[in-house]
């Protein structure tokens, strides 16, 4: 069994080089966020996560969480690390000081968040629910309902979860039944939900529920819905969160993976009707959740690669340490660590490769997040905004889908021994599969990325996007013409499939959904060939004027030249590939039958 290291380096550099923490640090109250506390901070955050997180993973995931008389108790060691992890102040990093928090950008919270995935996934969901149930309450929130969730949500004193399906809605919300009577300056709720990461846990004394119902004269499908606050204990007479809500906790899914991470089956209002708040407008839940769900879809990227990258971790380790076979240039020597054989090399390169790459995806996410918020400029934020928009589908989608390949290949290093729960390499793959399902599956996340951002305008926002990359990566004077060619030719392939996929919807929107997928996959493969063409650029640059420390050392940074070109060598050819599928599969997939699959 691994430990577990941070990449504090890796995620330095990409902070500094890529994601523009400079322009960050210049925003408004974003001061502090300098290269010197990021490294402080990454430099604790890892020390934490390895000492803390990580000797507790393969433990929550043999324990795993349990439900004793209806409740919910966690793994050994979760309650003393959670109790540890707010007290460090790790839950309120990229919140507002008025309530508590640090106010540092989501560039370095994602930076961090990296960190606790990688650790102890099973652990890291808790709080990955409460930062999307506060950016909810703060975005729509009154006044009251601000002052009275937020400070104990940001200090971490208590969770909050995000209540959407129900056993025969799945992704469909437009089936919601849950149910919301109003009763004066509140509404009773009466439903069950299902997937309640962290529904029911024993680390705080309150759970914020975010629940999705129906009032009674609600309009049908998703126009609806609405959102309401439902604590699992309410205030009493003294003012003291004492009084059980009508909750309860119904069961606890048996999962694949993520054993320690609760995921109940909640019912409401099986007695009276659980006590609920109304967030916002009546009929306007679905629009609040999105906000809740978009920080949650950019974090569950971040689990693709941050598992991925744990278990390439561990990967390099037992490579390193088993001996096997002899090196193919010298059958007459020793016996040989398999880390010397060229196919075991090639794993290797290829899942430290992607794994860079796809931090870079999220951070540059991150840092456009932070820009869209608070930038002064409000072109630069309407751009900023525009990355955001096209690139969250992306993040969320392609880097789970890598992710999961990724922790695959790391598993195969292992050989049999891989499949033997003993080594670990067994549980990354278990854990990580959930992250192209949940929070929207991958083909939810295309039919985003082909639908709502690029049909609903024509491909306006979708070609602008094009162009930024076009003109950031027009600055890389420093890489190959031959990298330069090919990050040229794959963002013509991009550009060339949107407008088909515009030009098909027209006639036939089943055959825009029938390549969303690989759609998706394309953008993927070139935004992340985009942001190694310029690690590339940023690392020659380092070295020509000289900038290398103790840091950033001149063979980190020739590792950075020859991880970029083995990305362009070995991902980028994928780009012709996928562009052909978006255009020629379509009509073949949408003209299909039903029966085609139903006929034996």
């Amino acid at each position: 069994m691994s430990t577990y290291t941070a990449p504090a380096r890796d995620l330095y550099f990409a902070c500094t080089e890529l994601a523009d923490l400079a322009g960050v640090h210049t925003l408004p109250g974003y001061e502090e966020a300098t290269p010197e506390l990021l490294t402080s901070i990454l430099e604790e955050a890892g020390r934490f996560a390895s000492e803390v997180l990580a000797p507790l993973n393969v433990v929550g995931d043999r324990q795993g969480a349990r439900l004793v008389d209806g409740k919910t108790k966690t793994a050994e060691g979760w309650q003393g690390a959670y109790r540890q992890f707010i007290d460090s102040g790790w839950n309120g990093l990229p919140f507002a000081g008025e309530y508590g928090g640090q106010e540092l950008p989501w560039l370095v919270a994602t930076a961090t968040n990296e960190i606790w995935e990688s650790a102890n996934m099973a652990f890291a969901l808790c709080p990955l629910l409460t930062q999307g149930a506060i950016e909810a309450i703060l975005a729509h929130g009154s006044e009251d309902q601000r002052d009275t969730y937020l400070g104990k949500l940001v200090s971490g004193e208590w969770t909050g979860t995000m209540n959407l399906t129900e056993p025969q809605a799945g992704s469909d919300l437009a089936a919601v039944r849950t149910r919301a009577v109003p009763e004066g300056d509140h509404y009773r709720i009466s439903g069950q939900k299902i997937f309640i990461t962290y529904g029911d846990h024993d680390l705080t004394d309150n759970i914020v529920h975010l629940v999705l119902a129906r009032l009674p004269d609600a309009p049908e499908g998703v126009k609806g819905i609405s959102l309401f606050i439902v604590p699992k204990f309410l205030r009493d007479d003294d003012g003291n969160w004492s009084v059980p809500n009508d909750i309860e906790t119904l069961s606890l899914e048996e999962k694949l993976g993520i054993h320690a991470s609760p995921t109940a089956v909640l019912g409401y209002g099986n007695n009276e009707g659980a006590i609920g708040y109304l967030v916002g407008e009546e009929n306007q839940g679905l629009v609040y959740m999105f906000t809740m769900m978009n920080v949650a879809r950019h974090s569950v990227g971040v689990q693709g690669y941050a598992v991925a990258e744990r278990a390439y971790q561990q990967a390099v380790q037992y490579a390193s340490e088993r001996m096997q076979g002899k090196a193919i240039d010298d059958p007459a020597g020793e016996r040989v660590a398999i880390i010397r054989h060229p196919d075991i090399q090639r794993l290797l390169w290829t899942q430290k490769c992607r794994n860079e790459a796809l931090r870079a995806l999220a951070l540059v996410t991150a840092s456009c997040m932070d820009k869209a918020s608070r930038h002064p400029d409000k072109e630069t934020r309407a751009a900023a905004a525009d990355m955001v928009e096209v690139l969250t589908p992306i993040v969320k989608g392609y880097a789970t889908e890598v992710g999961l390949e990724n922790v695959s290949l790391a598993l195969q290093v292992h050989g049999g021994m891989g499949f033997i729960e003993e080594t670990g390499a067994a549980q990354f793959y278990r854990d990580q599969r959930i992250t192209p399902i949940y929070e929207g599956t991958t083909g939810i996340q295309a039919l985003d990325l082909a639908g709502r951002k690029l049909l609903r305008d024509g491909g306006q926002m979708t070609l602008r996007v094009i162009d930024y990359i076009r003109q950031d990566a027009a600055r890389y004077s420093t890489i190959s013409e031959d990298m330069a060619k090919s990050l040229g030719d794959a963002l013509d392939a991009v550009a060339h499939a949107a407008n088909f996929l515009i030009s098909r919807s027209a006639e036939s929107l089943r055959e825009v959904g029938a390549v969303a997928e690989p759609y998706l996959r394309l953008w993927g493969v070139v935004a992340c060939g985009w942001l190694m063409a310029k690690s590339a650029h940023r690392a020659n640059v380092l070295l020509d004027e000289g900038k290398c420390d103790d840091h950033l050392n001149a063979e980190f940074l020739r590792i950075k030249l020859r991880c970029a070109e083995f990305y362009f060598a070995s991902e980028m050819p994928l780009v012709s590939a996928l562009a052909e599928r978006v255009e020629e599969s379509g009509d073949l997939v949408a003209g299909g039958h039903v029966e085609d699959f139903l006929t034996r």
